[in-house]
């Protein structure tokens, strides 16, 4: 089975900790912190091999934390492209507040990423020696990263006839639509606001305006995100409804992607794409339920999947 390609031009080091209670103008005392390596594309990857699938990821790395970044990702299974820049590989941060279950979470704009080096991870793209079936772009963009960089990527993966998958935010994924040749992208509710420019009023009108981005040609799926009511899967052969199973939430880090790492693993593997999509939002179900930053555990998914599976057949 050919690898899921992934691409992350911004990945972070996620540092997760809590404390008793966040007070301002206080010297707030810790608790030891968890490091895991972040981002879009990256979580996307690590999702995929903790379910036992092949990928390989394209990520810029810079600095001392950029080598910290590569140890963490190492030993992961993961195929490793690295594409170095000068600047430092980003940290976010993520704190819960202990009294009350509260997560607080600082999200940084990321290093300078400079022409030559973006255009390096498109070159290394264009030329890689095999042609993958699925590529998924995803995560924000760092300053020196044109907005329309994965239209570029779009291009690319029309010449390597592979299936992009996009799940960015703002102006890049307007961009990226308004482009087109993307197979798929995952936005959530704020994110079609953007894309639509204008409010949703209700279910049906969101149904609307994503059938006329898919009727456009631009898109051949949507995957809206509905939080903790599942997603909503859009198509020319029409609209489905994707409930989430109920779990306890812990922390919602990474959730997102680990649904995109599950639709995507799924679709390798032959699976519908309604039944690839039950099977993501299962993943980001289960990515809920751990703390910090940690992602999904396999048996988890796979128990959720399960469920979901005996609801659709319930009478």
């Amino acid at each position: 089975m050919k690898p899921v390609v992934t691409i992350t031009v911004n990945p972070s080091i996620d540092q997760s900790t809590s404390v008793p209670n966040v007070i301002a103008d206080r010297k707030l005392r810790c608790k030891p912190p968890v490091y895991e390596p972040g981002g879009g594309g990256i979580n996307v990857s690590r999702v995929i091999r903790i379910l036992g699938g092949e990928t390989m990821a394209f990520y810029t790395v810079g600095g001392l934390t950029g080598q910290l970044f590569q140890e963490l990702l190492n030993g992961t299974g993961i195929i490793c492209h690295p594409i170095s820049i000068r600047d430092l590989t980003r940290m976010d941060l993520m704190v819960i507040e202990e009294s009350t279950g509260r997560q607080y979470r600082f999200g940084m704009p990321g290093p300078l990423v400079r022409e030559e080096e973006w255009q390096k991870m498109l070159n290394d793209l264009s030329n890689l020696d095999f042609k993958p079936d699925y590529i998924v772009a995803s995560g924000s963009l760092p300053p020196g990263v044109p907005q329309d960089f994965y239209s570029l990527v779009a291009g690319i993966c029309r010449q390597l006839g592979a299936k992009l998958i996009v799940d960015t935010s703002g102006s890049a994924l307007v961009e990226a639509v308004n482009n087109g040749g993307i197979f798929m992208v995952k936005p959530n509710m704020s994110e079609m606001r953007d894309l639509i420019g204008k409010d949703i009023r209700d279910e049906s009108h969101l149904e609307s305006e994503a059938m006329k981005i898919v009727e456009s040609g631009k898109v051949e799926v949507l995957v809206i995100s509905l939080g903790a009511a599942g997603a909503l899967m859009v198509s020319r052969d029409g609209t489905q409804r994707v409930r989430a199973p109920t779990v306890n939430i812990v922390s919602k880090v990474g959730a997102g992607d680990s649904t995109v790492g599950g639709i995507v693993l799924s679709l390798t593997r032959g699976m519908s794409l309604i039944e690839a999509v039950r099977f993501g939002v299962a993943t980001g179900s289960a990515t809920v339920m751990t703390p910090g930053s940690q992602l999904c555990r396999r048996e988890d998914v796979e128990r959720l999947y399960n469920v979901m599976l005996a609801d659709k057949h319930d009478p």
